[in-house]
């Protein structure tokens, strides 16, 4: 099978959507791609902070009701209080604004999300196996015609950085179908916060997540991160899912 990728940067990162097919470079690949990107720009219109017109912003300066905005706005406000049960607190959409106070902000599930949405456009391309890669997290796909033997079904091979240093992989993540994410303090500091200690975390290290979907996996990576012991007691219910530290 041949290989091709494309890249577009979005939601501040570079975001590359990769296919292996006999034939990639098919008007029906060309078509889902596009799409899966449309999708992408459209999550990231609706979600950026960093906007003052995106329907998120406008909300936090009660500009907008969750009534008067975009449907996703409220499921991203629901999938956030789902997380937070789930987690045992230890995740949260509720986020310090620099101000004193709390804000909705569910920028840390939005891009595992958006890129599953996204993924929706590729499942179905016949003979394809795929997948996209966000600034680190993956999610991979294949078309359930895709047959299991030969070189047509040989896994993605995702690097995990190391947090300690940068240039190097410290392990190497294998998916056929599923997704990785990974959530630390290597690349932006001590961006994640610890809603149970009130604290944002600043230590060393990294917390990586491999299951189904790239949005429970983005969500657990940063739970397990901030949570220490008390979220990986609730993690151990995640049947689907597997974690390690580095």
């Amino acid at each position: 099978m041949s290989r091709r990728a494309w890249v577009e940067q979005l939601m501040g990162m570079p975001m590359s959507i990769h296919v292996r097919a006999d034939d990639p470079n098919r008007s029906d690949i060309e078509r889902a791609v596009q799409a899966a990107y449309t999708e992408l720009a459209r999550m990231e219109d609706l979600f950026t902070t960093y906007r003052a017109d995106s329907q998120l912003s406008r909300l936090r300066r009660g500009e907008l009701t969750f009534a008067g905005c975009d449907p996703l706005v409220a499921a991203a406000r629901d999938l956030g209080e789902q997380a937070r049960e789930v987690t045992g607190g230890a995740f949260t959409t509720q986020l310090p604004d620099g101000a004193g106070g709390f804000a909705f902000d569910p920028t840390g599930l939005v891009k595992g999300w958006a890129v599953d949405r996204a993924g929706d456009y590729l499942a179905g391309l016949a003979g394809v196996s795929w997948c996209i890669n966000a600034g680190g997290d993956v999610l991979a796909g294949r078309h359930r015609y895709v047959p299991p033997p030969g070189v047509d079904a040989a896994p993605w091979r995702i690097g995990v950085e190391n947090p300690h240093d940068r240039a190097q992989v410290a392990r190497v993540v294998t998916v056929e179908s599923g997704a990785v994410a990974t959530s630390g303090t290597a690349a932006r500091g001590a961006h994640l916060y610890d809603p149970v200690a009130d604290v944002q975390v600043g230590r060393a290290g990294s917390s990586t997540v491999v299951g189904p979907t790239l949005l429970w996996a983005d969500i657990w990576a940063t739970a397990l991160f901030v949570g220490g012991t008390a979220a990986r007691e609730h993690f151990a219910a995640q049947a689907e899912y597997s974690a390690f530290d580095l």
